[in-house]
């Protein structure tokens, strides 16, 4: 099949065992990939993919090329998921072996699949340090630079339309050390900074409609300076223009690692802009323990709008790499655990998802250097700030601006006292209309704008703050906002 044998760690070689060490330490296609049968309203679905999607989300399983040949894996992912993610058939090494010679044949056997289904598929990954061939390593900078160009073009080509999203770049971020550094990689030592930006816009060109993300592990834990960098660097790209639509939280867990501000960590990357994806779930552990871990996790997802649904790293525990920790919904027979249960009834307790992500927006600023830019781009002018006097205060910035639409982001912050609920009312000076809205809900029309706090983000602390976001239509304009809170 010209696939490269699984490694036994089950996928994620030699980076998972001391991915689980550290997290044991801290404790497009829309309409032509339909999410999962409609469910009548009040009923609660029986399966994963079904009750997702009755919040308009998807719950996906990773899946393996290798285990395909097993009739129970196989009909348990039908079932069960109406989501995939290909576990190692779309890396570098899978699928560029030798410089310019591309094969996918294993890839194609699961997105054919999940296609007769009816799944959304995410690609997995583009640019990553690890699983790469070894001619990457021996390649100059500018030959690199031009490798990882085609890489992205042709692996995206090969599935343009039919891919709902791409990790395109993956586990840049250090463990430990300060804010925003980077791990040491043929790509930082040899390109610089600068290549996350540069991937990313090679991928918005190679494929327009397909979700961008970047995907990392450990970042589940909103203070952490390992998700301090990645949201800094997602802000710096939204603030620039720089093409990005997602964050994936890949979230190997244990029982008793689930961080207490998760849903928080979800709701504040949430807020810059972007989609947040559960990527590759697995929580070690067994019993009621592993059940409310999953529940917690599931519960956090559905509670932010703009988290858009979940991937668990496998189906079985029998092929799981973590298999020692027993970590996923089915168990090695494929019985459902006690976990699936937790996850099932969070899915169909949810409420429907009202706040639709934005769809992708053009990119109409400059290509990249090899180092990142991190001054404001001429696109971005704030509104002027009015004093914090009172409850609460509003200010408006533009983010990103194309022909005929742009995006912004409001920061709402509390004064001396606490608030309790917020109300921003702005008017346009010359037509504008919101075209999506996230981490808010707007009443009325027009000219005239209230957008009223989202159920999530309504308290805020004295002196702090939170944001939502929005595109719309017409030129972009920061026209002064109001704030009250009750």
């Amino acid at each position: 099949m010209g696939e490269n044998p699984l490694p036994a760690d089950g996928g994620r070689r030699l980076v998972g065992t001391r991915r689980l060490l550290v997290a044991g330490a801290l404790g497009v296609l829309g309409t032509a990939t339909a999410l999962a049968a409609s469910v009548p309203a009040g009923a609660a679905a029986g399966t994963l993919g079904a009750a997702a999607a009755q919040s308009g989300r998807y719950y996906g399983a990773a899946i393996a090329a290798g285990h395909m040949n097993d009739s129970t894996y196989v009909a348990t992912w039908d079932r069960e998921f109406n989501a995939v993610t290909p576990e190692n058939e779309m890396k570098w090494d899978a699928t560029e072996p030798s410089r310019g010679s591309f094969r996918f044949t294993s890839a194609d056997q699961i997105v054919s699949h999940a296609q007769s289904k009816g799944m959304k598929i995410r690609g997995h990954t583009l640019v990553w340090h690890n699983q790469l061939p070894s001619w990457v390593g021996g390649l100059s900078a500018s030959d690199l630079r031009s490798a990882m160009t085609n890489h992205i073009n042709n692996v995206m080509g090969h599935y343009k339309g039919k891919i709902y999203a791409w990790d395109v770049v993956n586990e840049a971020f250090a463990d430990g050390g300060a804010v925003g550094t980077l791990r040491s990689s043929v790509f930082t030592q040899k390109l610089g900074n600068g290549f996350i930006e540069e991937a990313f816009r090679a991928a918005r060109a190679a494929d327009p409609n397909a979700k961008l993300c970047y995907n990392d592990y450990n970042i589940d834990d909103a203070n952490a300076n390992k998700t301090r960098g990645v949201y800094n660097m997602i802000k710096d790209f939204k603030a620039r223009g720089v093409p990005i639509d997602c964050v994936g939280l890949q979230s190997h867990l244990s029982s008793g690692s689930v961080p207490s501000n998760y849903q928080q960590n979800i709701a504040q990357f949430a807020a810059l802009g972007v989609d947040v994806q559960i990527t590759e779930l697995d929580i070690g552990g067994s019993g009621s323990a592993q059940a409310d871990a999953y529940r917690r996790v599931t519960q956090a997802c559905t509670a932010v709008p703009r988290c858009t649904g979940i991937t668990v790293w496998g189906i079985t525990d029998k092929y799981s790499w973590r298999s020692g920790d027993t970590p996923l919904l089915f168990d090695g027979n494929f019985n459902k655990k006690q976990a699936y249960t937790a996850v099932l009834d969070a899915l169909n307790a949810a409420t429907p998802n009202t706040s639709p992500s934005p769809t992708t927006s053009p990119n109409t600023s400059p290509s990249p250097t090899t180092s990142p830019n991190t001054s404001p781009s001429p696109n971005t002018s704030p509104s002027p700030t009015p004093p914090v006097g009172g409850a609460c205060s509003a200010t408006i910035e533009t983010t990103n601006s194309w022909p005929g639409g742009f995006q912004s982001t409001v920061t709402v912050r509390a004064g001396s006292s606490a608030v309790n609920g917020w109300t921003v009312k702005w008017t346009w000076p010359s037509g504008q209309s919101i075209s999506s809205l996230w981490n808010g809900t707007q009443s009325g029309s027009g000219s005239s704008v209230t957008v009223s706090n989202a159920p999530y983000n309504g308290s805020i602390a004295a002196g702090s703050s939170t944001t939502f976001g929005f595109t719309a239509n017409g030129s972009a304009a920061t026209p002064t906002a109001t704030c009250t809170s009750p």
